[in-house]
């Protein structure tokens, strides 16, 4: 059962505001569906507006400064918001301890103003080009909204994908 979410998110306060409507939409929703979060502990920026908005919405909040594998095993689920490279860094390292079978969780990006396009574009590219398995397009999954990777959270049910190896 999903209890606990990380959400990987960027600490800039100079985005655009609909970055942060997504954030603010996304902490809305954690904790009146019984959600927890994890992330990434800083309390600026995309970050510290999921986990102030979380936490006054009823979730259990809890800042993790990253260290290896000890936000995947705190988290039961993983969201990524739009972000700069340490967001990017973050969930990549998901989708790969996910390809290498270490464990079976959600992983949902929320494509906020198309951020995620071209990172997408690159996956699809890769397996096109026979550097990824295409059965490898569930180990994550695309979602404009915060809703939307709620509801996906909500009702994800852990597959079996094959070996990373061809």
């Amino acid at each position: 059962m999903i209890k606990t979410v990380c959400v990987f998110s960027s600490s800039s306060s100079a985005v655009n505001s609909v970055y942060r409507d997504t954030a603010i939409a996304l902490g809305k929703r954690l904790g009146p569906e019984g959600f927890d979060l994890t992330f990434g502990g800083a309390d600026v920026g995309l970050m510290g507006i999921i986990a102030r908005t979380a936490q006054n919405h009823g979730a259990k909040v809890t800042g993790v400064v990253p260290k290896s594998r000890v936000i995947e095993s705190k988290s039961d689920a993983f969201i990524a918001l739009p972000g700069g490279f340490g967001t990017m860094e973050e969930i990549m390292e998901i989708i790969t301890l996910k390809q290498l079978q270490l464990h079976n969780k959600p992983v949902v990006f929320i494509n906020t103003n198309d951020y995620y396009d071209n990172l997408i574009a690159q996956f699809e590219t890769g397996y096109q080009e026979n550097f990824a398995k295409k059965d490898f397009k569930e180990l994550y999954y695309v979602s404009k909204f915060a809703e939307d990777a709620i509801d996906y959270i909500k009702q994800y049910t852990p597959k079996q994908l094959p070996s990373k190896w061809f």
